[in-house]
């Protein structure tokens, strides 16, 4: 039975001063309909049941989660007590999913991905799964066809065509063989892996047994698995809670492709995703999902941009922000806090955030 895992931790440190610690990017309407949250749970209907869907926030974003989530079981919902990168995420929640479903297949995927059509992305993950249930020790993730050479997004290699993306495969999708997961590049490697056609941005989106991604974890992180292993051996019982407190805050974190992808010894396959599909990981990114006026401006809120041109400007409808001669700025209003910002240079905004934690005001994070 294939299960979802949703990924929901994260801080979205570029998205502020909107995007907070107990409201983080994933929990905010960032494209006009919807939380980022709401469409990746939106996105599996048909797909999976609610109650085989799992969402791994962490504990303060729970209360938060559930109430975006009227249509999951509370149980639907489970907080990490404290922050551990994807493979430890991804180990317990193979945990959770095993307790209901020993031989269960799992998708797993961000919450703050813009994905569409919305039938392409079902017809993908149902191929990937095929895949996965004619070599159940196989895995399978999800490239995307670059199309331009960006340094913000981890590379996929891949090698040669699997023979199942032939004339058996749905004619959406096929798959190759993946040859090596790459890092971020420079500027010049990026140009250089798109000339070749071979590469793709790494999506972060996986299919696999949970078995498979347990004993691979075995395998290659002992000490980590471990620690799951206890959680997983305690789910159930009266002292659940105090173990997952204490086995999970004790692991050394670490990413699934670090810990797994980069060293697995088996097939993995990567389908060439037939869906558009966005990293939404900055206000720029937001604004190639609002669009931009006749100026080059995206607006939301209550804005007047007067001579001002290929900026991103966002207030509510209760404060008014108005642009004089400014070019190529972000401007974010909130409350209690206002960025301004050079367009091209939003990296920096995690630096604001850091500033902040350093000075101790804490009430602005």
């Amino acid at each position: 039975m294939l299960h979802a895992v949703i990924m929901a931790g994260g801080s979205g440190t570029r998205f502020w001063p909107a995007s907070r610690n107990t409201a983080p990017k994933q929990l905010l309407n960032l494209t006009g309909d919807g939380t980022m949250l709401q469409n990746t749970v939106r996105r599996l209907e048909g797909l999976c049941a609610p109650e085989q869907i799992l969402i791994v926030t962490n504990r303060r974003l729970v209360d938060e989660s559930r109430r975006q989530l009227p249509e999951l079981p509370a149980s639907g919902v489970v907080g990490e007590p404290c922050k551990r990168d994807t493979a430890p995420c991804i180990g317990w929640a193979a945990h959770l999913v095993q307790q209901h479903d020993p031989d269960a297949t799992m998708i797993v995927m961000p919450a703050d991905h813009v994905i569409e059509p919305r039938e392409q992305f079902l017809a993908a993950i149902q191929y990937g799964c095929d895949l996965v249930e004619a070599r159940p020790d196989r895995i399978v993730t999800f490239g995307i066809t670059p199309t331009r050479p960006a340094e913000a997004f981890g590379y996929i290699e891949r090698d040669r065509w699997l023979d199942e993306s032939g004339p058996t495969g749905p004619a959406v999708c096929r798959a190759g063989v993946v040859r090596q997961f790459r890092e971020k590049p420079d500027a010049a490697t990026a140009r250089e892996y798109l000339a070749t056609g071979r590469f793709y941005w790494n999506s972060g989106i996986f299919i696999w047994k949970a078995q498979t991604i347990l004993e691979a974890l075995r395998q290659f992180e002992p000490e980590m698995a471990a620690h799951l292993d206890c959680i997983g051996d305690a789910l159930g019982s009266d002292d659940a809670d105090a173990v997952l407190d204490r086995e999970f805050t004790a692991i050394n974190g670490k990413s699934i492709d670090y810990a797994v992808m980069e060293r697995f010894a088996g097939e993995i396959c990567v389908v060439e995703a037939p869906f558009q599909w966005d990293d939404l990981g900055s206000w720029q990114a937001s604004a190639r999902r609002l669009g931009v006026d006749a100026d080059g401006n995206t607006c939301v809120g209550r804005t007047l941009a007067i001579d001002s041109s290929g900026c991103i400007l966002r207030t509510d409808d209760q404060h008014v922000v108005t642009t004089i001669g400014l070019r190529d700025c972000i401007v974010v209003h909130t409350p209690d806090a206002t960025l301004v910002a050079n367009k091209n240079d939003e990296e920096s905004i995690r630096l604001v955030v850091a500033k902040l934690k350093e000075l101790g005001w804490d009430e602005h994070l």
